[in-house]
This record gives structure tokens, sequence and C-alpha cells, in this order.
């Protein structure tokens, strides 16, 4: 049953004429893989990951949209997608004697809308919309890897360093994108970061986003986001949060591209309750709140689809954290991955990967990708986001100051379908 008789057959179990449902799209994604992961070299065996099989679940999710033409040129538009777990059925990451067993979430699940979802309008103008939608992290067509193709791609490229990218998957956002002129669009967006200010809090939080692209010859994207945080914040937590990462991708066949990306991030002002489990590990005074940490790195991408078979292959680095008031050093991080998917169909295909993060002495790089990929689950003191102090119930999933010096490995196996 195709996708537009899905539609028709849901709308006529609920009695809609079927021409107010012919642009109802019913789609969704099933990516399940085994693997194995593994994040051993801290130099003690309290702190190491040792080897663990997992059957695990990364981006699957069932989602409707669709579009209405209201004359004049104008269409309005929708969706509404959520993120599942395939692999549990579960919506929540278990932290204590069953965590073995339930293992970590993939992104976004939770209830309805966890994923993007929106509605607008759009026309030979643009398209504005509202809603929970994407910012800075993805990379369009310049990266696929982490977001459309196998199980997982290298932190860097989705702007998860240890200096943390300034938002992702936003929710309450006000975006505009302008149509598209000689292979060139771009999106400016906005969210308030208001609804929960309390009574005599000030409002002044934000955060704004800008994408531009271009296809042609080349492609190219550019991404900047700024975070700015309520002010004045709890002492605990750090402050505004800054990112930039560009693209440029040379696709040389059909099916093929190389491509470089280029990553900056930076967070100002950091809280005090950062800086205790950061220093047991740089050191006494490494870290004074206030300081504000930067961090960048770059990453090649390359696929290529020989007859059946693609071919993806990723080598990033990371440079060392600079702004300490101390010794940030040995904070630096290598990172390469390849694979290859079988493609069975132009919507299913069946993978390989082999991922791995070579941090320094004092690096805690981990494949967190924004969505739990990891099934480093830390309680207490040693998890850490270096934009807020963690508490006696927080959990912070991925390597942590604790552990640095870990080296991040996954070999997997998987099976994805996009329909």
């Amino acid at each position: 049953m195709n996708k537009k008789l899905m539609a028709l057959a849901v709308a006529g179990a609920f009695g809609v004429p079927a021409a107010a449902v012919a642009q109802v799209e019913i789609y969704g994604r099933a990516n399940v893989f085994v693997d194995s992961y593994s994040a051993t070299g801290s130099g003690s065996a309290a702190t190491d990951f040792k080897s663990r099989t997992r059957v695990n679940d990364q981006g699957s999710r069932l989602g409707v949209r669709g579009k209405e033409d209201l004359g004049r040129g104008l269409r309005a538009v929708y969706q509404i997608e959520s993120g599942v777990n395939i692999d549990t059925g579960s919506n929540t990451t278990s932290t204590g004697p069953t965590a073995a067993t339930s293992g970590p979430t993939n992104s976004s699940t939770a209830t309805l809308a966890t994923r993007d979802s929106f509605v607008g309008v759009e026309g030979g103008w643009g398209r504005v919309v509202l809603g929970r939608q994407p910012l800075y992290y993805g990379n369009g067509i310049i990266e696929q890897v982490t977001s459309n193709y196998v199980n997982v791609g290298l932190p860097l490229f989705s702007g998860n360093l240890i200096v943390p990218s300034p938002t992702a998957r936003t929710s309450n956002v006000l975006s505009y994108t302008t149509p598209t002129v000689s292979g060139a669009d771009a999106t400016v967006a906005y969210s308030p970061q208001s609804e929960g200010a309390q009574a005599g809090a000030n409002t002044d939080a934000k955060i704004t986003a800008l994408t531009a692209r271009y296809t042609g010859r080349v492609n190219a994207q550019l991404d900047w986001a700024k975070n700015k945080k309520q002010t004045p914040f709890a002492a605990p937590i750090s402050g505004d949060q800054t990112g930039i990462k560009l693209g440029v991708g040379y696709p040389y066949a059909p099916g093929a591209q190389i491509a470089l990306v280029y990553v900056s991030q930076k967070v100002e002002n950091i809280g005090t309750g950062v800086t205790t489990p950061v220093n047991a590990v740089f050191g006494a005074g490494a870290l004074v709140a206030g300081d504000t940490l930067k961090q960048k790195g770059w990453g090649i991408n390359w696929e290529h689809i020989f007859g059946n078979i693609q071919a993806l292959a990723q080598y990033a680095r990371v440079n060392d954290i600079n702004g300490c008031s101390g010794d940030c050093s040995g904070t630096k991080a290598k990172m390469y991955m390849v694979g290859a998917k079988y493609l069975l169909s132009k919507r299913t295909g069946v993978y390989a990967t082999f991922n791995q993060i070579k941090n320094d002495a004092n690096g805690f790089t981990d494949f967190t990708n924004g969505g739990g990929y990891t099934p480093v689950n830390t309680v207490g003191v040693g998890g850490i986001s270096l934009t807020q102090a963690p508490t006696a119930t927080s959990t912070s999933t991925g390597l942590a100051p604790a552990n640095a010096g870990a080296d991040p490995r996954v070999i997997a196996l998987g099976i994805i379908h996009n329909f």
C-alpha cells in the first residue's frame, strides 16, 4: 500500500472526504542494528567501558506531512514527526539496575511531535513556519552519514565536541526560508526561549540561527547559531553559546561527493559547577568560573556509489580547548569512520560500519550525537556538558572528565528502511 492509499484508508476509517486528504503523506524510517561499543584506554579499569554488544535503534521515526493549496500562489504546509525506539518500545533511558537491558534512547523520543514538527505557509516569496525545528547541527547534502545513511557518523559533523554546540533540534521556533535563486537559499530562525521565565525574571534569553546553502558545481552550507542565556543566570549555569560550521562539497559523480567541514564553538562565562569535575582531571585551577572556552575542528566526508554498494568514509580532528585560566591541553581528538551499505532497493539497505575516536590524555569526546547513541550513562558529578553543572539526580549521556583518555569504538551491522 503506497503512502497516498494509506492516507486515504485512514481517512475512510474516520469518515473524512478523500479530497480533503489527497495531499497527506505518512512516512518514516526504521533503522536498527547490532553493534559493539567500547571506550578503553583511560588508564584505569574502573573508568574504562569494556566492550558490550547491543541491539540498538538510531533515528527511527514516524511522521505525517502535507500541503493544502490556498490559491493565489499560497500553500499551507505542516508536519508532525515523532521519534520511536523500535528496539525497546520505550521512550526513556533507565539509569538504575535496568540500564543494562533498556539501553539509551534514540534522539527525540517521547510523545508526538518530538522531532521536526511545524505548520506554516509558503509561496513564491519563500516559506514561514512555526514549531519544533532543526537548527545548526545538520549539514544538508554536504554530509548525510550522521543523519541519514547508517547508524552513526563522527561527532564533529554535528557539533558534538567537549565545548558544546549552541543548539540542535529546537522548540518554539519561528523561521523564514527564502526562495531558491541560482542554486542559493537561506533560512533565518528565532526562538524566544522565554516560556519558563518566572515572575520578575529577565526574559532576554533567545536562540538565533542562520543557514545559507548553495547547490551547483560545488555544494556549500554555512550554519551559525547563538544561544543567548537569560541574564543574570544562576551560578552553576554557563553563559552564551555560539557556533559556526562551514561545509564545502564537490559532487564529482552521481551518488558521489567529497566534502570538507570546519567547526568552531564557544561557551562564555562558564559556571562554578563546571569547574569541579574538569579540574579533577586537568588539575586545580585549570578552569575558573567566568572562563570563556573555545574549540575548533575540521573533517573530511566521502561517499561514492559503486553499483548497489554505497561506500562511506570520514576523518576528523578536534583541537585542544582554549580559553582556560590554566592548562587545558591534552583535549584533542582524532576520529575516523569507514562503512559500506548494500542498497537492496531505493528505500532499504543493509550496512556495516567501523567508528573510532582517539582522545588525548585529557579528552573525553564521545558518540553522543545529540541523541543518546553511547551507552554511557553517568549520574552525579561525573557527567558534564560544560554548560550546566550536574546534580545528584541528573544524567549525562557520554564520556565524562572521569573517563578522560578513553577511546570510544563502535562496530555495527544494521538494516535501514525508509517508507
